[in-house]
């Protein structure tokens, strides 16, 4: 049965942000739980508690189960694999030890906003942003190993997270990356808000890698902040600044066609809503809310 979890990125909580400005973990946990959840990602390494027994004792306590955890490498540059793949088996043992059901993925992405021309050219790419055709195979063995390493060391399973403003952002980048990695070692996040605004539909990306994909993120793209984005020729954050990523339901992603897409091809894994927000803006715990509502009306 499919489970529904929001993640800390809907409170402020970004991986490129300062976290000055954010909710302290208590009240993002309090929050998630209190509108409707049963399970949170990780967020940022340190953000909550990296000892398992006090992580279990905060979850529990809230009867919330560890869905996943983000983890990033820089695909252009092969010297950061090793580094990845020790983040990533530290935090898949942290997930591995407060273990939910179905088990916590380790979320793996190129890191975003790393690179300023994917970052300026966010919802935008042109194909000669891309990775070159043989870059690919020392990126896809990076991918791989660090997978390889989270299975062995942990037992948990691994996913890769396309995103704007990285260097798998849209359809042909992320065939190019289904295409050159293991299908035994690394599946695919389903991002329905960043395949929209990278210029796919997320309903193609199932039909098409339907048996890679092993966990969900459900975010709406509202459609006419993500044109003037284009017009104007937005970096990625200031398409953020501007709600690119709204609430369920009020943008152009066809949340109830997917669901029965889904539900159809069999998936019983997380679907984690995101409503990725800079810190401050907006008021996280009404939107939750109201996307919970929101997927309750479509029957789940």
């Amino acid at each position: 049965m499919i489970k529904i979890a929001n993640a800390p990125c809907s409170w402020g909580v970004l991986e490129f942000e300062d976290k000055g400005s954010s909710p302290g973990y208590r009240q993002v946990l309090d929050e998630i739980a209190s509108t409707g959840y049963v399970g949170t990602e990780l967020g940022d390494w340190g953000f909550m508690p990296t000892g398992c027994e006090e992580l279990r004792a905060e979850l529990g306590g809230r009867d919330l189960g560890m869905v996943g955890a983000f983890v990033t490498t820089r695909l252009v540059d092969s010297r950061a694999y090793g580094a990845s793949r020790e983040r990533a088996v530290a935090t898949a043992r942290l997930l591995a030890a407060v273990a939910a059901v179905p088990p916590p993925v380790i979320v793996l992405s190129d890191e975003p906003t790393a690179d300023p021309h994917r970052a300026r050219a966010a919802g935008r790419v042109t194909p000669n942003l891309s990775l070159p055709a043989e870059w690919w195979p020392e990126a896809a063995d990076g991918i791989n190993r660090i997978a390889r390493a989270v299975r062995d060391e942990t037992g948990l399973r691994t996913v890769f997270h396309h995103h704007c403003a990285t260097f798998v952002e849209t359809p042909q980048e992320i065939d190019a990356l289904m295409q050159a990695t293991d299908p035994a070692l690394v599946g695919l996040c389903l991002d329905t808000g960043h395949a929209t605004y990278g210029g796919g539909s997320p309903l193609d990306l199932l039909e098409r890698h339907r048996d890679r994909i092993w966990h969900v993120h459900f975010k709406d793209c509202e459609p006419d902040v993500a044109t003037r984005a284009r017009q104007e020729e937005w970096d990625y954050q200031t398409a953020l600044r501007h709600g690119v990523f709204c609430e369920l339901g009020k943008g152009s992603v066809d949340f109830r066609t997917l669901l029965r897409a889904l539900e159809g091809s069999g998936y019983d894994g997380w679907i984690v809503v995101e409503q990725d927000v800079l810190p401050g803006m907006g008021a996280p715990a009404d939107s939750a809310s109201r996307n919970r509502q929101y997927l309750r009306e479509l029957g789940i």
